[in-house]
């Protein structure tokens, strides 16, 4: 038996910006097969996701991921509007950065929104950032490191967001 939450009936989307080092990638993957979430893939990639390097690196969930690739974000963003349901409000951004004057906590998350995350060494672009600057949140730290691992946060994030919209509210025992 296995603690099992009914899924989303709108899910959220978790954006990878410019990802560098395939575990966390596919940490974040299986994060979004556990979850329903589709995950965005957005810019240049710091590795391959074709089936041969996806089963080399062992990843034996890739085909339980729903996937989407986006040659930058401008496309992204258009895809995550195109994709929006007729009469539904429209899903929002949230920025995560370590350079955030708001708390991921307070966010207000809504099923259909998108959780961005930039890629390990610098973040999101600060241009990016600046686009969307009231839709910027951190994750606080209690320690004096800079900022935490990108697949840990994509994890905290998402199932605060989960929780937030009532996603956890009826958990159930299954096979």
């Amino acid at each position: 038996m296995r603690l099992r939450a009914p899924p989303l009936p709108r899910p959220f989307h978790v954006v990878l910006v410019e990802p560098e080092i395939p575990p966390n990638t596919g940490n974040v993957g299986r994060l979004c097969a556990a979850t329903g979430c589709t995950l965005h893939l957005v810019g240049r990639l710091g590795f391959r996701i074709d089936d041969h390097a996806v089963r080399r690196a062992g990843l034996d969930y890739w085909h339980l991921v729903t996937l989407e690739t986006h040659v930058d974000f401008s496309h992204f963003l258009h895809a995550f509007r195109a994709s929006e349901p007729p009469g539904a409000d429209p899903g929002r951004l949230h920025l995560f950065t370590a350079h955030a004057r708001r708390s991921y906590l307070d966010a207000g998350f809504r099923p259909g929104d998108a959780l961005v995350f930039g890629k390990e060494s610098v973040g999101l672009p600060e241009e990016l950032v600046a686009q969307h600057e009231g839709r910027a949140v951190g994750i606080p730290t209690l320690g004096a490191v800079r900022s935490l691992n990108l697949a840990n946060a994509a994890s905290i994030a998402l199932y605060e967001a989960i929780r937030q919209s009532g996603g956890l509210s009826e958990p159930f025992l299954a096979d």
